[in-house]
């Protein structure tokens, strides 16, 4: 049987260990967690706890989104970067929700395309026939007509 103290002992040497982890983690985050964590805790509901592994992979999209807006702006042939320049590296993550609108938009105006051609194909086939059992059947029976009456 394992006694308290041991199984104490066990506890703050895994503690010990996801620490140095967390340090080693700390070392290659791109911001200071604390601001980040700041920053977080500012936005989020008094209400909410942010696990730490939380933490660690905001700061690493954070980081991402830094890198993916400095390609955008390594794309510009100028050598100074302009306030301009980046609004528009910057606007994907500025205005998603005018991104996110004008994609409901257009999905429903294809949508509508989408039924607009079907009427078109069922109108299509029910005016422009070109091989109807129907027909044939009636193109069948008034050449039999025809013959008897010959």
């Amino acid at each position: 049987m394992v006694d308290f103290e041991e199984q104490e002992t066990n506890i703050e040497e895994t503690e010990d260990i996801v620490m140095e982890e967390l340090d080693e983690d700390d070392e290659k985050l791109p911001f200071a967690k604390a601001e980040v964590v700041r920053l977080m805790k500012e936005n989020l509901d008094d209400d909410k706890m942010i696990r730490e592994r939380v933490k660690v992979e905001m700061n690493k999209f954070l980081g991402e989104v830094l890198k993916n807006v400095c390609k955008q702006l390594n794309e510009y042939p100028y050598t100074t970067i302009e306030y301009e320049m980046l609004k528009e590296s910057t606007y994907p993550y500025t205005n998603i929700e005018r991104i996110n609108q004008e994609k409901e938009r257009i999905l429903l105006h294809l949508e509508a395309i989408k039924a607009d051609c079907n009427a078109l194909a069922m109108d299509v086939k029910k005016t422009l026939k070109l091989k109807d059992v129907v027909e044939e059947d009636d193109f069948t029976i008034s050449l039999v007509a025809d013959d008897e009456e010959e």
